[in-house]
């Protein structure tokens, strides 16, 4: 009867607890969801981020734009670069004005850099006044 104990007591300890290859296995799985939880957000903030990049720089380009309308006058026809600060962010708007085949109307385009990369072109047509 001992022995009967006894090997009831082995099986009951073998059977508490888990394996080290279970809690790898278990480890593993968590690791791998905590890393696509990472990516995830890092997607999500990346994006965020080039968002506002383009709000700023869409409202440098009606700016620019805007300006030119205002001016009353046709443009001159050739390259020109301002800058342009929105929420502390130091932008460059590139002017482009060129003829079109009606003397009245120039076509202006308006691209705006974040130092040498292109965030957001706006183009538009500007007439006699």
């Amino acid at each position: 009867m001992r022995v009967t104990c006894l090997s009831f007591r082995r099986g009951a300890q073998r059977s508490r607890g888990f394996t080290l290859v279970e809690v790898l296995v278990a480890l593993a799985i968590v690791a791998i969801a905590l890393m696509a939880g990472v990516q995830a957000t890092a997607s999500l903030t990346r994006y965020a981020q080039r968002q506002s990049d383009m709000v700023l720089a869409q409202l440098c380009a009606e700016n620019a734009l805007v300006t030119v309308r205002l001016a009353r006058q046709m443009p001159g026809v050739g390259d020109s670069t301002a800058a342009c600060e929105q929420a502390g962010r130091n932008l460059s708007v590139s002017l482009v004005v060129r003829p079109t085949p009606n003397p009245n109307f120039r076509r202006v385009d308006a691209k705006v850099l974040d130092g040498d990369v292109p965030i957001w072109r706006l183009t538009t047509v500007v007439g006699r006044y």
